[in-house]
């Protein structure tokens, strides 16, 4: 088979969505053997080509990478509006398309196919901005109208798109997200100077990083030397502002992540809403306690294993984070053997399995 990506999402600082696409790529080439040709496509501007063609490094996948001045993301929509010309007249023949939010091209055959992570923009459009809600809604349509599969990251996510979308079971996969292999207990670990709670979420209304700074702040005021340390990108909305015991390291490059998850005493991660949850997965591979919210959507990056407490509960975040350091040695070889799951390669297996139950 000849499969075509489109690898779009790549051209920003890779957080949840982009690593799920580098892992789902490296994952497909290393499933394929050799017996299959996947192509990294996209479509972009002269300076956003160079990130994506960053991201892919090290990765065994052709690189199909189109460059439209001035602005790509205008032609990118009007190719999606105008439904043509068919995407093989720009990336070459397929037996595979899967695309991304960012474009939808009309195909003349093979399998059509994409990702939904979430439901957000749908089920809760107060959490995202109307662009995002836009571009993410008129996919998610399309998808549920002309796709022969449609892969999601998680169980949750397919029985949200089952109901919301009405797409039949028989269309859905789920392909969890492989993680990267530089995630591991092994290694340097990162020194603040005082024990820190990490959190990895970009800040937006949605990842709840409020309850986080309150849980900590509780627990400092009653004697915890622990502060909060947040790695991510500024969202929308309030933003945390630092303040003692509370450090904003703002975005880190993927090599800085394993380091950091390794020396927190403990993860913290209250969201409301996800699609997976990676970072707290990637805090148990590298052999760190997590706490999340009990919200179901993340009930299985969490496993049984994670300790949770409400989204809208500050001093239970602060007991369970509490827990989560005196329990660091009792939950480190179930989080391990949790997150082990988590490969991507396994990514890899479950969508080529997808792709060739459509054909």
């Amino acid at each position: 088979m000849r499969v075509v990506i489109d690898v779009t999402p790549l051209f920003n600082p890779l957080t949840g969505i982009g690593w799920y696409w580098i892992g789902m790529l490296d994952g497909l080439a290393q499933a394929s053997e050799g017996r299959h040709e996947i192509v990294a496509f996209s479509v972009t501007g002269p300076r956003r080509r160079r990130p994506v063609a960053r991201a892919l490094d090290g990765l065994a996948v052709e690189r199909r990478l189109v460059v439209v001045p001035p602005s790509a993301s205008t032609w990118r929509r009007l190719w999606t509006r105008a439904g043509w010309p068919p995407v093989e007249r720009v990336a070459g023949p397929l037996d595979v398309f899967h695309f991304s939010e960012w474009m939808q091209p009309t195909q003349r055959g093979g399998v059509r196919t994409t990702t939904i992570h979430d439901l957000v923009p749908l089920k809760f459009p107060h959490w995202v901005s109307p662009v995002t809600r836009r571009m993410h809604e008129q996919r998610d349509m399309l998808a549920a109208r002309e796709c022969d599969v449609i892969m999601c990251n998680s169980r949750h996510t397919a029985g949200d798109v089952r109901e919301s979308l009405g797409v039949p079971e028989e269309r859905l996969r789920v392909a969890y997200p492989g993680l990267d292999p530089a995630l591991h207990p092994d290694g340097e670990r990162t020194s603040l100077g005082a024990p820190y709670v990490l959190s990895v979420a970009t800040d937006e209304p949605r990842k709840n990083l409020r309850a986080a700074v309150q849980a900590i702040r509780i627990l400092r005021s009653r004697g915890s030397e622990l502060e909060l340390a947040l790695v991510g990108q500024s969202g929308w909305g309030d933003q945390v502002e630092p303040e003692p015991g509370i450090r904003r390291l703002g975005y880190r490059p993927p090599s800085d992540l394993p380091a950091l998850y390794r020396g927190a005493a403990a993860f913290c991660y209250p969201s409301r809403f996800e699609g997976f949850g990676m970072p707290v997965v990637e805090a148990m591979a590298c052999g760190t306690t997590a706490v999340c919210s009990t919200d179901r959507s993340l009930d299985e990056a969490a496993g049984g294993i994670a300790l949770r407490a409400d989204p809208d509960e500050p001093e239970a975040f602060a007991e369970a984070i509490e827990q989560a350091v005196a329990r660091r040695d009792e939950l480190l070889e179930p989080g391990l053997r949790h997150a082990a799951q988590f490969t991507r390669r396994a990514c890899g297996e479950s969508v080529l399995a997808a792709y060739t139950s459509a054909r």
